[in-house]
């Protein structure tokens, strides 16, 4: 499935400092439809290069990470049982600053 991630507020820092990947996620085997459980591993596994526990907890993202499925907040939505489309776009923004 196509998808457009975006990350920033910092986050970008943890993936190479690029802001915007187009990427191409495949869904589990015996998967109906992608969720963002789903996406969020993968994210962990292939695009997060240093420092995963600023992105995750357990098995969602951190507090203070703002996620946007085509520019709905994702707790509208489900959070981690939100469904994916083909082309949708995803953004993680922090909302943590150091001071």
């Amino acid at each position: 499935m196509q998808l457009t991630l975006e990350f920033g507020g910092g986050l970008e820092l943890l993936c190479d400092s690029v802001k915007v990947h187009n990427v191409n996620v495949d869904m589990a085997k015996g998967a109906e439809k992608l969720i963002m459980k789903d996406l969020l591993g993968w994210v962990h596994t292939n695009l997060i290069k240093e420092r995963p526990e600023m992105f995750m907890k357990g098995d969602t993202v951190r507090p203070g990470v703002l996620v946007l499925v085509n520019d709905c907040d994702w707790e509208l939505s489900g959070q981690l049982d939100t469904t994916l489309e083909e082309k949708d776009v995803v953004v993680f923004i922090s909302t943590l600053h150091g001071g």
